[in-house]
């Protein structure tokens, strides 16, 4: 069963990577590099400022800063511990899909650090900000999705293991008692 329910993963990515065209491909390069999010989260860090003071602001930097450490730590244990190959590093798929990054990154992920710590930002400000501006976690979370589609067209990542694991499982069993115990 686990078996069949992995190669139907992977058909996916070829189907869903093959999708893929030139034109856009700089665009999904652009938002997969972490350095893309900084506005968005220096924006957070504002809005933060505007609704609590420069006091608590300080306070949820440091406790979101905690909540992405946490995250991060997460997803580093779990790559390590499965060791599963990226799909751009696994010699039977890659004649199968379409490269678009120069660098392929880590040899193994099991679910996407990157898409776990863009959850933990946004859970974390979405409870922290959603009683002065209740519309932001729609934002947050449309963000959120298109971030966690780069895998996929970056070869980075499987399907299930990028939205499953790290979506359903891994982000609200780390992220939501974390955001809980640090929000101010």
């Amino acid at each position: 069963m686990i078996d069949s329910l992995i190669a139907k993963d992977i058909e996916l990515l070829i189907f869903l990577n093959n999708l893929g065209t030139e034109q856009w491909d700089g665009f999904w390069v652009f938002i997969t590099n972490k350095f893309s999010s900084i506005p968005l989260y220096l924006f957070l860090i504002w809005l933060s400022y505007k609704q609590f003071g420069i006091k608590k602001t300080v306070a949820i930097v440091i406790g979101c800063l905690l909540v992405v450490t946490l995250s991060d730590q997460t997803s580093q244990f779990f790559k390590y511990h499965f060791m599963r190959l990226r799909p751009c590093w696994d010699e039977d798929i890659i004649p199968h899909i379409r490269m678009v990054l120069d660098k392929c990154g880590g040899k193994y992920s099991y679910f996407s650090a990157h898409a776990a710590n863009a959850m933990a930002v946004a859970g974390f400000f979405s409870l922290v900000l959603k009683s002065k501006l209740p519309k932001l976690p729609y934002f947050l979370m449309i963000s959120l999705s298109i971030s966690a589609i780069t895998g996929i067209s970056t070869t980075l990542h499987v399907f299930l293991r990028l939205v499953t694991i790290s979506d359903i499982v891994i982000n609200p069993t780390s992220g939501i008692p974390s955001t809980f115990a640090a929000v101010p």
